[in-house]
Parts: structure tokens; sequence; C-alpha cells
């Protein structure tokens, strides 16, 4: 496990803060985990998109949804997240709302490259647990990491 962030068990956990699980939420895409990342998401969470990214649907309705999706999404590329540089975290009057800039670094091991796909979250957390996302990131980044 790169960089290692400390995950406490769910059911035995204080519940978290946002900027705790946004903390779980990068860990997650270093990891390359779709059951770490989805396991932060209550049942009926939303995920949206809101810039269109290639092998990304504009929305996923659920945790399982989430957690389908990204499996899907990461298993099928080769792309390994190296770093998940934190730009910036802002908290807001909403004690359940954290937006965070972030700068995803990784490598396409089969043409030897780095690349970088800046992004913001917006999440919503509620109990602990992710109720909403917004989560914008570079399409054309997204596409060209992917070869």
């Amino acid at each position: 496990m790169k960089g290692a962030i400390s995950v406490p068990d769910l059911e035995t956990s204080v519940v978290r803060t946002p900027r705790e699980v946004l903390a779980c939420y990068y860990q997650a895409m270093l990891d390359k985990s779709a059951d770490d990342l989805a396991d932060l998401y209550a049942v009926d969470a939303v995920h949206e998109f809101p810039f269109t990214s290639p092998g990304f649907p504009p929305r996923y309705e659920g945790r399982e949804a989430v957690r389908a999706g990204y499996r899907a999404a990461w298993g099928a590329s080769p792309v390994q997240v190296e770093e998940v540089r934190k730009t910036a975290a802002y908290e807001t009057t909403d004690p359940e709302v954290i937006i965070a800039e972030h700068v995803v670094v990784g490598t396409l091991p089969t043409r030897r490259t780095t690349f970088t796909v800046p992004g913001l979250l917006v999440l919503h957390v509620h109990s602990g647990l992710i109720v909403r996302v917004r989560d914008y990131m570079d399409g054309l980044g997204v596409a060209s990491a992917r070869g």
C-alpha cells in the first residue's frame, strides 16, 4: 500500500469527518480499490461527472454502481496512480461539505510515460458517508493518460 493512510474499520469506528473521508477517498485512488472507494459511500449516494470523460458515465447512482463502475474502469486501465497531490481543501459553511483540488500523477507502463490530471471534488458527507460527489476531472487528460 503506497503512502498508507490509516483507514479505520467502518463498523467499529467513530463517524469520519469530511476531511477524513477525503483522505480515504484519495487512498482508494492510489490503491485502485473500487471496494475501498465504494465503502465510503451511503447506499443511495450519487456520484456525478459534470464534465464528460472517456470511460465514465455522467453519474453513478448508489454505492454498488460506484463499486461496479470503478472496478470496470480501473480494472480495464493499465494506468497506475503514483501520487495524488492535494492542492487545496476548502471547508464550507455547511459542515458536511468539503471541496478539494488535486492533481493525479500517474504512469502508463506500456508507454513508460508519466501524466498529470487535475481535478476538483465536491464531497457531501453525512454521518461519515459520502451522499453526493461532483467530480470534475480533465477529460482530455484522462483520455491522453489512457492512450
